[in-house]
């Protein structure tokens, strides 16, 4: 593991950086209210009975979906109002991307971590929007970048006037729809001195590899959380769902609830070996 000290984000009551290892757990998209209250409830309660250090993520916007006639969520103002609802009634800190500058002030009004999605992390405006709000901002690395190059990005924050970075990775572009988890981006990415993350869900994800929607092999995404937390991150970002297989998207990839809470005590006691 890097023998860097990061900076600890704290974010509600989940403090990245720390050596308590932090997840940020939801669906893939918002796909109705009641299902994301469900789904929220159940989470909350489960953080409560084991102590995770929980942020609560739900997109209310695909903007990059694969197919026109592809599932996209809500949009921004419905989508915000839900997430709104959730961190009322759950107490939890929430996480959701944005896709565009002007999103970015709304969007903060709600939302404890602005995410700047992975094909997006090269978007000047867009990252500097973020980061002049003031909230965290997480990065998730483009697939098509090294991670030495994520460097840049942070400084586009960091000049921006905030320190409140987190860092994802989220697997490399492996020829064609296949990506790639190297293990190495993670202790390289902590080196800059800020929490990394490790987005499971989206390292197995076989990108426009069901002609008009992604594909992905989800039954790899628990191993490579453990492999991740023996190298050493901050947090890990699971998309989970109480029925997968009926998701709306990235449905190839989300753990089902009912293993979240066996496969976060592995990766708890993984974590604390260290």
């Amino acid at each position: 593991m890097s023998k860097t000290t990061v900076k600890k984000i704290k974010v509600g009551g989940v403090i990245f950086g720390s050596k308590k290892l932090a997840l940020i757990a939801g669906p893939c998209v918002i796909e109705s209210v009641d299902g994301v209250m469900t789904l929220a409830a159940r989470l909350a309660a489960l953080a409560a009975s084991i102590e995770i250090p929980l942020v609560f993520k739900a997109s209310f916007d695909k903007a990059n979906r694969s197919s026109l006639d592809s599932y996209r969520g809500p949009g921004l103002k419905e989508g915000v109002a839900i997430l709104k609802e959730v961190k009322a009634r759950f107490n939890l800190p929430i996480l959701t991307d944005i896709h565009e500058a002007g999103q970015a002030e709304a969007v903060a009004e709600v939302a404890d971590i602005l995410q700047i999605p992975a094909f997006l992390s090269r978007q000047t405006d867009l990252v500097v929007a973020a980061a002049r709000t003031g909230r965290v901002v997480n990065i998730k690395k483009g697939q098509f970048m090294a991670p030495e190059d994520m460097i840049n990005v942070i400084e586009k924050v960091r000049r921006s006037g905030n320190e409140r970075i987190i860092v994802t990775e989220r697997g490399a572009s492996f020829g064609y729809r296949n990506l790639v988890a190297d293990m190495r981006s993670l202790l390289i990415m902590r080196d800059f001195g800020y929490p990394v993350v490790f987005d499971a869900t989206h390292s197995v994800q076989r990108p426009g590899g069901c002609g008009t929607e992604s594909g992905g092999d989800g039954v790899w995404a628990p191993a490579l959380a453990r492999a991740a937390v023996a190298t050493g991150v901050d947090g890990l970002f699971i998309e989970t769902h109480l029925n997968p297989v009926e998701a709306l998207s990235d449905k190839a990839n989300a753990i089902d609830f009912k293993k979240l809470k066996q496969l976060w005590q592995k990766l708890v006691a993984i974590n604390d070996c260290l």
